[in-house]
């Protein structure tokens, strides 16, 4: 039996965590009891709005609907059982959303091995394909709060154009079309005027809260996913939120407090194989998105496995997920296991950060920093493009470098590496095709066993509603390298005065401008030749850091 499992452990509902107490015992005090003096897990269970202090109330008062919206959403399952029958010849689900409304969808359909399209970004190659893949079979589900989000309106527009070439009617088209959103929403007017279903969200959950409200269960149940049983799962620990005792989410709230105030404030996140596929990807942009704020927060790392690089470290928290645990079975080499159903795993998660957060002292329901790169994106696609000249052209990669850097590739990529110093981290973004450039995730491990700092991986634009609250809100310590590609057969978006490949370029210029302006170095490749450029960079990272 491992040392984890010698332990105590908190287990509610089929739900365990193993380790917390040991990380919460090498705190100089323990922020598990000072939490229970204050009486912050019955408080939070409660849905006391004045947890984060008086700046946050007014936001916590709306968006506290989390813990008990499992109970609401059951209200939606006669109503999906419904269209589920009523769609039943269109078995290809397309989820056009952004943030957490599609990450969460995305787990569930993954780890329930249910079949799910999530398009949550613009490369044009990405969205051509999308559009190519069964269309006369396809029911796409557009979700947002508000559908002002200019990547899940700019989808909405080329499936639409996409069913009206195919000789379909307007109202035709409309049946291919699921539209989940806010109450009276913008997004909900324009599905009126069009004639397309609409399904109304629980307006007191954000984004990424909304595993288990109409965001994360419409798409998942239209792919085919048992979505009551997440519901019963989450109903069945919430019973738990309110004790001192066999509280899962307090055990973990409590271990990523302890750990992120004693100089472990990055968390890696990893599968240790029993299941719950994705799940890491979700959590990764709760905790970013919730904490990563005022020059303060946790650092989620998605690593590939347990014993790939950047897994541990002096300064990490590693946390282990999955399925539940069989008789003698160990949750693997992490300081901290949470094992349990995906329904429980959610409110887990969900209650563990929002916990750490009143710790950290920062408002886990507001988002100050992610409007600007958005904002610079729209000024970019009103003004045309930036004019830049790179600074060394090496085969398929055109290099970009700042002012101080060396120009080649190698010496820039060195550079990037040695400027972290021994607290800062690396953020490896690529605005590239997310299925058709997939190998250059490779890269993230062989930058990190270059360095012994924290190296993030994600997808452009994907990472703005993810991650880039805290490149832009957190500590002021991280390094950016920045992925773009050459576009071969744009793809114009309908009505706009621009195409896709127009837009993740404003997008990639619009991040960089926003991370420049904070002081981030910012390090851009641009891949002339994208399968060539990948396989160009992947070589080069493993050949001149090592």
């Amino acid at each position: 039996m491992s040392d984890l499992l010698a332990g105590r452990a908190d287990i509610a509902a089929g739900l365990a965590v193993h380790g917390a107490d040991a990380v919460d015992g090498s705190a100089p005090a323990s922020v598990r009891a000072a939490l229970v003096a204050a009486d912050l897990p019955a408080r939070l269970a409660a849905k006391d709005p004045t947890l984060w202090g008086p700046a946050a109330e007014a936001t916590a008062r709306t968006r506290l609907g989390w813990l008990d919206t499992h109970a609401r959403a059951r209200e939606l399952l006669p109503q999906l059982a419904e269209l589920t029958e009523e769609l039943a010849d269109l078995d290809h689900v397309v989820l056009a959303g952004t943030g957490g409304s599609s990450l969460a969808p995305e787990v569930i359909a993954r780890t329930l091995g249910r079949p799910l399209t999530v398009l949550d970004g613009t490369d044009p190659g990405e969205v051509r394909a999308a559009l190519a893949d069964r269309l006369d079979r396809t029911v796409v589900v557009v979700a947002g709060e508000s559908g002002a989000t200019v990547e899940t309106d700019s989808i909405r527009r080329a499936y639409w154009q996409a069913f009206l070439d195919a000789g379909l009617t307007e109202a035709e088209t409309a049946r291919h079309f699921v539209v989940v959103t806010d109450p009276g929403s913008p997004l909900e007017g324009l599905a009126d005027e069009l004639g397309v279903v609409v399904i109304q969200s629980d307006p007191e959950v954000g984004a990424r809260h909304s595993a288990l409200t109409a965001f994360g269960l419409v798409p998942a149940a239209l792919a085919g996913a048992p979505v009551a049983d997440l519901l019963d799962d989450a109903e069945a620990l919430a019973g738990a939120l309110d004790r001192h005792r066999d509280n899962p989410g307090l055990a973990l709230g409590a271990a990523l407090a302890a750990a992120a105030t004693t100089g472990r404030d990055t968390v890696a996140l990893v599968s240790d194989g029993t299941g719950l596929d994705g799940l890491g990807d979700w959590a990764e942009q709760l905790l970013a998105g919730s904490t990563g704020k005022a020059g303060r927060g946790i650092l989620p790392v998605v690593v590939e496995a347990p014993d790939a690089p950047g897994a541990t470290g002096p300064d990490v928290l590693t946390v282990g997920y999955g399925g539940a645990l069989g008789p003698g079975a160990a949750p693997g080499p992490a300081d901290v296991a949470v094992n349990g159903p995906l329904g429980a795993q959610f409110l887990t998660w969900e209650y563990a950060t929002a916990l750490a957060a009143a710790v950290l002292d920062v408002d886990p329901f507001g988002q100050p920093d992610v409007a600007e790169s958005k904002e610079h994106t729209a000024r970019l696609l009103a003004d045309g493009p930036p004019a830049e000249s790179p600074s060394a052209t090496e085969g398929a990669i055109e290099v970009y470098a700042p002012a101080g850097a060396p120009a080649d590739l190698a010496g820039a990529l060195r550079w990037l590496l040695a400027g972290l110093g021994d607290d800062g981290y690396l953020a490896v973004t690529a605005y590239l095709d997310r299925w058709g450039d997939a190998a250059v995730t490779g890269l993230r491990p062989l930058l990190a066993r270059a360095t012994a700092r924290p190296v993030t991986f994600g997808w452009g634009p994907r990472c703005l509603h993810s991650t880039g609250q805290y490149h832009k809100g957190g500590p002021r310590a991280g390094s950016h390298l920045q992925l773009t590609g050459a576009v071969t057969g744009d793809l114009p978006v309908p009505g706009r005065p621009y195409t896709f490949g127009d837009l993740q370029a404003a997008q990639a210029a619009g991040d960089r401008r926003a991370l420049a302006g904070r002081g981030r170095p910012v390090l851009r490749l641009h891949l002339t030749e994208r399968a060539a450029g990948v396989a160009q960079l992947l070589d080069a990272a493993g050949r001149t850091l090592t």
